[in-house]
């Protein structure tokens, strides 16, 4: 097991409750997503697992040694001022690489999700999709074994999104990575993950706990293939469940 939440309750200063007794175990090369109606405490989570916050109670534990950690938000999040080179490179700055090796390693990220030639586009310069890409790059420059995503394709076209799944899931494969993955989108979820995990509305808490078994090397005519369109329709009835139970 590479990380296990116990007892996870977080509840915030204006009073929300967003998680109450969250238990959840996460496997070694897992991708996992969460899904869950808005404010059910997936970002919650996913933050508490990164670090970011802290829970009321209960224990993150990690495999040891613990795993380094990416994490891509929402938003891009990019610093304005400074290109895509140097904004990949930021984790590896911060770390204190070299900045030979840093620039090595943040070019090579980057030519890794399609931004061969684009080292030195400002944000500004940048589609919004090559911007998520630059925040992706970011994110893998470190080179950790596990990657936490919150949302990151929700505010693409329907085109660049699946283009950005297929690249996840070469980068997932190629490093060996374990991924938490937060989204709003049963059909997303269903076409990335091996696993997915269903929330209930706030507090939230596990309301299902679904096994996936997608083919490798899919692409994007396995969403018309009848397994997808089971899978998906087992992903929205506990979905359907959950909201009705709550």
């Amino acid at each position: 097991m590479l990380l296990s939440l116990s007892g996870i309750s977080k509840r915030f200063d204006n009073g929300t409750q967003a998680i109450a007794r969250l238990d959840l175990d996460v496997a070694q090369g897992e991708f996992l997503s969460l899904v869950g109606p808005s404010g059910c405490g997936k970002s919650t989570a996913l933050r508490i697992i990164a670090g970011l916050l802290r829970p009321e109670t209960g224990t993150v534990t990690f495999a040891q040694p613990k795993p380094e950690l990416g994490f891509v938000f929402q938003e891009p999040t990019l610093m304005p001022w400074a290109t895509a080179l140097g904004n990949a490179r930021l984790p590896l700055d911060l770390s204190g690489r070299g900045r030979g090796e840093a620039n090595d390693r943040a070019a090579r990220a980057l030519r890794r999700v399609g931004l061969a030639g684009f080292e030195g586009a400002y944000p500004r310069e940048l589609s919004g999709g090559m911007k998520m890409r630059v925040s992706i790059a970011r994110a893998i420059a470190a080179e950790p074994k596990l990657l936490l995503m919150d949302e990151p394709f929700a505010a693409l076209d329907e085109l660049t999104r699946q283009a950005l799944n297929d690249d996840l899931l070469t980068l997932k494969d190629e490093d060996g990575l374990t991924v938490i993955f937060v989204t709003h989108s049963v059909y997303e979820s269903t076409y990335l993950s091996s696993r997915v995990v269903v929330m209930s509305p706030r507090p939230g808490r596990v309301a299902a706990d679904l096994a996936l078994t997608p083919p490798v090397g899919r692409d994007e005519s396995y969403r018309l293939t009848p397994q997808f369109t089971a899978d998906a329709g087992r992903v929205s009835a506990a979905l359907k469940r959950a909201m009705v139970a709550a």
